[in-house]
């Protein structure tokens, strides 16, 4: 029997996760395969139900001002005034067909939208690499990844080399995640599962390989989808209209029946009091109500899609208006979503064109793979000096290293420099294989005796809520060779800072957000530091701020009154955004 969604499977080892799916190291059979497509399904996230047209159309006609109108018309055809009752039915004609022709135009647009996207993956089929469709990856495939591919499911990773993981999606971390083979704790969370890949992911750079576990609703992104599943809400506007007809319907049959009553407690002809009342539901029933209602969203819904917005809904038009909470997320939202060099600085926290000069070298020149952070930091304008100095040899970046380092030459007329390494990386990993560090005027000091200051701005960065690197150089005199063990006794240089910059204009917008009375909250899954950081930079001085610890910690009763006074919910479950 096979076995899916295996219970904490990013605590387990290799061995016990290919066991529990009756899965090998070298991919499933053709026929495996076929079985466990026709037990679990096709790896495809299934859409809430589609309505058909006619079911569309039908739709249209439910509302009770709708129903008193038909009412009417129904009388009116009774009572012998055909030509009202054509007028009358007309308009709740045209009402209908106006909303129809709205929302099944916006449904078949998002539909060939979708139609236009056709994603394959690489498994291991029969012994052998086979590109299929992503619907058709099962639980057990061995997965082949590459840069640019999407993962297709909820994987177990057995093999990885440099492989990094964009993850925004899905938990709204801007920068790529690096994954690699090992084992989680059981209570970890989501961004913390390096050994794992998510559905709906895709990665940057390196290769991996992968065992999958699990496929379609099963996954995180499947779990999400399940309460995107729950029928639509009632918007305000929908509900607006919904008590107006009500009481509409009240007063017309209260006021139908007292004046027929009386009309017959003074002896009026049953017939001819009978007649009256009909003829008074009638007249107070607004005809052109509906018509106007749909022609007034049609010309929303029109001028919104000048803006490149697709109105599926037409009562969402009026809902939007009558917002007063604002919920968004931060990574390209609030932000570009990519990643931006902000700044390099000396050991004194200075801006400094040396370690700018140096980092670029160090990206420019390195061809292990490509990743975000080089490709910023090439990006930025090309430093004086750097045509003069070549690259004589590589040791490329590694999960255990955390750090690049490129061997260079100078080749200026000033050719009293010696061929010297220059290694980038994770800031710890950088400053433990160095002996020294530069000061601003360029004088040597021994590290040990600016070890702390170092750190402490390395975490008042990383507070700011920037991604800090650290860059360190050596001395190789006419050496044109190196290796690892070439990594030591370096000099440490400074910092990279790197962020992910607030959109233009964002700060306005939320300006005129908060003109307009709205509240805005923002839900992400960045770390505190970083949404807090994003926050000042967009308006918001004192922002109170929420983590997904303190939501795990609080009742649903407190929550509702702290959430009024929260700006930021930050290291938010991607699962918790939808509550």
């Amino acid at each position: 029997m096979y076995l899916s969604n295996i219970q904490e499977f990013w605590s387990k080892n290799a061995e016990d996760v290919l066991k529990e799916l009756s899965a090998s190291a070298d991919g499933l059979t053709s026929d495996d395969a076929q079985k466990r497509l026709l037990k679990y399904g096709a790896n495809t996230i299934k859409a809430k139900k589609k309505k058909g047209a006619f079911t569309l159309l039908l739709s249209q006609f439910k509302s009770p001002i709708i129903i008193i109108l038909i009412f009417a018309t129904t009388l009116s055809i009774y009572v012998g005034e055909i030509i009202d009752a054509f007028i009358i039915f007309g308009i709740v004609i045209i009402s209908g067909l106006l909303s129809f022709w709205q929302e099944y135009g916006a449904n078949s647009a998002v539909e060939k939208l979708l139609a236009l996207v056709q994603i394959k993956a690489d498994v291991l089929r029969d012994n052998k690499e086979d590109e299929i469709s992503i619907q058709d990856v099962v639980p057990g495939d061995i997965a082949i990844l590459n840069a640019g591919d999407a993962v297709g499911g909820d994987c177990f990773i057995l093999e990885s080399v440099s492989l990094f993981v964009d993850e925004s999606a899905l938990t709204g971390e801007t920068y790529p995640v690096e994954k690699q083979a090992g084992i989680s704790s059981a209570d970890s969370e989501l961004i913390s599962r390096k050994n794992c890949l998510w559905m709906g992911t895709h990665v940057i750079s390196g290769t991996g390989k992968a065992v999958v576990v699990n496929t379609g609703e099963e996954t995180e992104f499947g779990q999400i989808a399940q309460h995107l599943k729950l029928q639509d809400p009632e918007t305000e506007f929908e509900r607006g209209i919904r008590k107006f007809g009500y009481m509409l319907m009240v007063v017309t049959i209260i006021l139908v029946f007292s004046i027929f009553a009386i009309n017959i407690i003074f002896k009026k002809p049953v017939i001819e009091a009978f007649m009256f009342s009909l003829a008074l539901a009638v007249g107070l029933t607004p005809q052109l109500l509906p018509v106007i209602i749909s022609n007034n969203l049609s010309r929303g819904a029109k001028e919104m899609t000048k803006l490149n917005v697709i109105v599926k809904k037409l009562s969402s038009i009026e809902n939007l208006g009558s917002m007063n909470i604002l919920c968004s997320d931060k990574t390209g939202t609030l932000t570009d979503g990519v990643v931006k060099l902000r700044d390099t600085l000396d050991i004194s926290g200075n801006h400094s064109d040396k370690v700018f000069l140096y980092a670029y070298l160090n990206a420019s020149f390195e061809a292990g793979f490509v990743n975000p952070i080089d490709a910023a930091i090439r990006e930025s304008t090309k430093p004086d000096k750097a045509e003069f100095f070549s690259k004589l040899s590589e040791e490329p970046y590694d999960f255990i290293r955390k750090r690049l380092s490129i061997l260079v030459s100078y080749s200026g007329e000033d050719k009293n420099k010696n061929n010297f390494i220059i290694t980038k990386g994770a800031f710890n990993n950088v400053l433990d294989v160095c002996e020294k560090a530069e000061a601003e005027d360029g004088s040597i000091i021994d590290i040990n005796e600016i070890r702390k200051e170092i750190t402490d701005k390395y975490q008042e960065y990383s507070i700011n809520g920037y991604r800090i690197l650290g860059l360190a150089y050596k001395d190789m005199g006419n050496e044109e060779h190196f290796s690892r063990s070439n990594e030591n006794g370096m000099i440490f240089l400074g910092f990279i800072i790197l962020y992910d910059p607030p959109k233009a204009q964002i700060e306005e917008t939320v300006n005129h957000l908060k003109h307009l009375g709205i509240s805005l909250k923002i839900i992400t899954g960045d770390n505190r530091y970083i949404a807090e950081n994003v926050m000042k930079q967009i308006g918001f001085k004192h922002a109170s701020i929420m983590t997904g610890a303190d939501l795990r910690e609080i009742n649903d009763i407190a929550l509702v009154h702290r959430a009024i006074r929260t700006s930021v919910f930050a290291e938010v479950e991607p699962i918790r955004k939808n509550e």
